[in-house]
């Protein structure tokens, strides 16, 4: 196969093959190297973060929860992992024929340390047969609450850093509308979520900044930035959280605040609660 500069070296083309980046002779068309230009580009944001959790354990565990296709997990593998003579990653999904499918690929591969488990959210939680703490924790694209289990799988896992794209967010947003007359009543900021299409997407950006003051309040600093690259998802919004252990003092009062003031109050399980010990 000829040489194409965009592919790293030391990248495998079987996997790239496997993942649909690469047609089955090789060639990178017009569609598949936009998507290897967005998975790399994630990737660099998470390269560093690896490298700073391996230089304090020599056996860093990568947990991509909610992993589908685990398109991210087996790039990161093959570009971070595959040198390396320990270190591990383990892909957590629900649908049984995707875990399936992808031991089938790890074993094709021989990716040896890479792992996948068919458990529920709670099962991943308290499972023995994942470790007591994880290094990182990453969950791409994870729809609506999938990107909170993350969250709550990586609080209760002592995850050093956490790599979240969250997507479709319908929880928040329907809380809203339940109780949209209610608000009118209570505050004028009711305005911002009046019309369907706003009370979606002040739903969604709503969601992110409760996520955020979570992680906060359980003593991680917080960076949100755009994922540049992936200039073809609506849903651009990466959220890297590193635990520092110096929780924001404010936190747990500002989203308290906020579901007071947004009449989302039945949402405060799902923003204060934090994970229960085994």
């Amino acid at each position: 196969m000829q040489n194409i500069p965009e592919i790293k070296p030391n990248q495998s083309i079987e996997l790239l093959k496997a993942l649909h980046i690469l047609t089955r002779d090789g060639k990178l068309n017009q569609d598949s190297r936009r998507k290897l230009k967005q998975v790399y580009h994630l990737v660099n944001f998470i390269e560093p973060l690896f490298n700073d959790v391996l230089a304090h354990n020599p056996n860093p565990v990568l947990v991509d929860h909610g992993a589908g296709k685990s398109y991210l997990g087996f790039i990161l593998y093959d570009l971070l992992l595959k040198q390396l003579a320990a270190g591990e990653v383990i892909g957590i999904e629900t649908r049984a024929e995707l875990v399936a499918k992808s031991k089938e690929l790890a074993q094709q591969l021989n990716f040896a340390r890479m792992r996948f488990e068919h458990l529920t959210v709670e099962d991943s939680i308290s499972s023995n047969v994942i470790p007591e703490k994880v290094g990182i924790v990453t969950a791409l694209h994870a729809c609506n609450t999938a990107t909170d289990d993350a969250i709550q799988f990586a609080l209760k896992k002592q995850a050093k850093y956490m790599v979240l794209v969250p997507c479709c967010q319908a929880e928040v947003a329907e809380v809203l509308r339940q109780h949209k007359n209610e608000s009118f009543g209570k505050t004028a900021l009711s305005e911002i979520w009046r019309h369907p299409i706003h009370t979606r997407e002040f739903g969604s950006q709503i969601t992110n900044v409760l996520r955020c003051l979570q992680l906060e309040a359980a003593g991680y600093s917080v960076t949100v930035t755009e994922l540049v690259g992936w200039e073809h998802s609506m849903k651009n919004e990466l959220i890297i959280a590193k635990y520092t252990g110096q929780p924001r003092k404010n936190a747990a009062e500002r989203i308290t605040n906020i579901l007071h003031e947004l009449n989302l109050e039945t949402m405060q399980s799902r923003f204060l609660a934090q994970p229960s010990s085994t």
